[in-house]
């Protein structure tokens, strides 16, 4: 078995389904391939880089910042920003998604237009998030 490292260093690009929801509803858990290929140079806001954090995990999120010696990233399905990323911890960004067959690099107009609304307008997604998690907290604190 080999690492998502290696497989870009062997192939240039790395293919496979992501375990996890955060990066919601961009893509879908289990169902959509991500095309993951090495980065050129630093990375640009919105772009969505494959990292490993210092734990070890590889983690998909979107730029929400380009800092001088870090990224500030979230995933799309979440509230809480991630800093300190650097680019030592960046293996692959994400270049396309396979939907139902069809591939949609991430240049695509509809991918660019949806980055900018999700991302430029976080206080209101973050809200938004907040709003729809409020009644699954209750039931789990107070039952059914």
């Amino acid at each position: 078995m080999t690492t998502f490292e290696q497989e870009l260093e062997q192939n240039g690009r790395l293919v496979f389904t992501n375990v996890g929801t955060s990066m919601e509803p961009l893509i879908r858990q289990g169902r959509d391939l991500l095309i993951i290929e090495k980065p050129h140079g630093r990375l640009k806001k919105y772009d969505i880089p494959l990292y490993r954090r210092q734990s070890g995990q590889y983690v998909l999120h979107r730029i929400l910042k380009v800092r001088a010696q870090d990224y500030v990233l979230c995933g799309d399905n979440r509230r809480r920003k991630e800093t300190g990323i650097t680019d030592r911890q960046i293996i692959g960004v994400l270049t396309a998604v396979v939907r139902d067959g069809k591939e949609i690099p991430m240049t695509a107009l509809r991918c660019r237009m949806y980055a900018h609304l999700w991302c430029d307008l976080f206080p209101l997604r973050a809200f938004i998030l907040t709003a729809k998690s409020v009644p699954k907290r209750l039931k789990r604190k107070y039952g059914k």
